[in-house]
């Protein structure tokens, strides 16, 4: 039998009023990416032959945060003018949906959801013409109820508002993630009502119209129920970062990484980190990052979107960004690395410094206090406290070129554009505004006098 086309429907037309934002609900984040965005990297995992999202409120800015998804050509946009219930929501996407695919509907706002779970409920189509994912929770207050016979065959769902007594006492409840044929869903959305408590047509609906007709019914239960975990408020939306952000480092340890402790480190994105690296508390990796073995990093960081090699040492509170270490680097404290800065083997930025757009060779050397920008510093330089490349005029840009072995006394300033040449030493607290040669001593200060009867000030009575 050939296998049917994927087609998943994603439900992301709400407005989330109890989000209580301008923001759309779909597109507030979690662990740095858009709730919709979690919905649609899990789907895409599947190979669908398309995506069809269903927008309403807020629609243009949700369409322009994914204009640059690598995947933007698989979205079609659908959209849903009037909020009139899920049911309605799926129906607007039906048509641009063969009759022989398999239809897959999620809702963009349960952004913890596995592929793996998603793949089983497209397998369960093997033999049943619906799936659901169901799950059994301790308070199950404002969600759908599963509904079943004296055989435990699922006979369908109830809303809350609309659930007897008896059927509020129920514990098992629906995810609102649904999988079923094309052809036989068209039809049971043309059957569906809006006779309930909030006047809307229910997806939902379609299960007790499938039990009806005979349907077998599969339901299918999450490994862990947080995958199901929906959010309608700033409250649940911490709850879901925090159960996201501990599977995250769970991830990681069970990788050979050691995190000193799984509830104070914040993982967002694509990161990449080898065995053997500690990672101590209140650290936050921003990807996409990649980083070797060996690395160890203090508390209080925070990496983004960038690559450190093996043997890594980062200590407290240093802030690196898209930049590049190289092995043995040692950085901090209270460095930060801005965008372009790229490091080669066993560099050294110590306390206070601020790198950008510079490129440092092998072993050199920039201890304490100091500014390095649009600069290049050859292997084994060392770069004194108080330093600074003076990089902008006002209007434009300007390179420094330090060459290797090279000293560049304390309190000195580089004029760019200005090279300074292989082994050449600045004296302390000169200005630097033409080239130095090689193995020239270059000064530039003042000459020191001493004034005899000098007195010292006092304060006034």
């Amino acid at each position: 039998m050939a296998q049917k086309p994927l087609h998943i429907v994603i439900l992301a037309a709400g407005k989330g009023s109890r989000m209580r934002s301008n923001l759309p609900k779909v597109l507030h984040q979690v662990a740095g990416k858009s709730l919709l965005g979690h919905v649609i990297d899990s789907s895409l995992e599947l190979k669908p032959s398309q995506i069809h999202v269903v927008i309403g409120h807020g629609k243009d800015q949700v369409i322009e945060a994914f204009e640059s998804h690598a995947s933007v050509d698989r979205f079609n946009w659908v959209e849903q003018t009037e909020q009139l219930g899920t049911g309605h929501a799926v129906s607007q996407a039906l048509p641009a949906i063969p009759e022989n695919a398999n239809v897959l509907m999620l809702t963009a706002d349960v952004p913890l959801i596995k592929a793996t779970t998603l793949r089983a409920m497209v397998e369960a189509m093997n033999s049943s013409p619906l799936a659901l994912l169901t799950a059994i929770v301790d308070d199950p207050f404002g969600l759908g109820r599963i509904t079943r016979d004296d055989t435990n065959a699922v006979t369908g769902i109830v809303e809350q508002k609309d659930a007897s007594v008896e059927q509020q006492r129920i514990q098992e409840i629906n995810s609102g993630i649904i999988c079923a044929h094309r052809d036989q869903l068209g039809d049971w959305l043309e059957q569906i009502d809006n006779n309930n408590a909030q006047k809307e047509f229910y997806l939902t609906d379609v299960v007790s119209l499938a039990y009806q007709a005979g349907n077998p019914i599969a339901a299918l239960h999450p490994q862990e129920n947080s995958e199901v975990n929906g959010i309608n408020s700033r409250v649940q939306l911490a709850e879901v970062e925090c159960l996201y952000r501990y599977a995250q480092a769970v991830r990681l340890m069970e990788s050979g990484v050691t995190v000193l402790d799984p509830h104070r480190l914040d993982i967002r994105g694509d990161v990449e980190i080898a065995q053997d690296t500690i990672i101590d508390v209140n650290v936050v990796i921003q990807g996409p990052t990649k980083i070797g073995s060996g690395v160890y990093i203090a508390p209080n960081c925070v990496i983004t979107e960038s690559v450190l090699a093996d043997n890594v040492t980062v200590h407290p509170n240093t802030v690196i960004e898209h930049s590049e270490l190289g092995s043995g680097v040692n950085v901090g404290p209270f460095a930060r690395l801005r965008p372009g800065t790229k490091l080669a083997q066993d560099v050294k930025i110590g306390n206070f410094v601020e790198t950008k757009n510079a490129q440092l060779d092998e072993g050199a050397k920039v201890n304490h206090l100091s500014y390095v920008g649009d600069a290049t510093v050859g292997s084994n330089t060392n770069i004194g406290a108080g330093v600074i490349t003076c990089n902008y005029d006002g209007a434009n840009k300007h390179k420094t070129t330090i060459g290797k072995d090279v000293f560049v006394g304390s309190d000195s300033q580089l004029v760019a554009p200005v090279e300074i040449k292989d082994g050449a030493t600045i004296g302390a607290g000169s200005t630097i505004t033409a080239t130095v040669e090689a193995n020239k001593l270059a000064i530039s200060r003042g000459k020191q006098r001493q004034i005899d009867g000098w007195k010292r000030p006092t304060k006034a009575r």
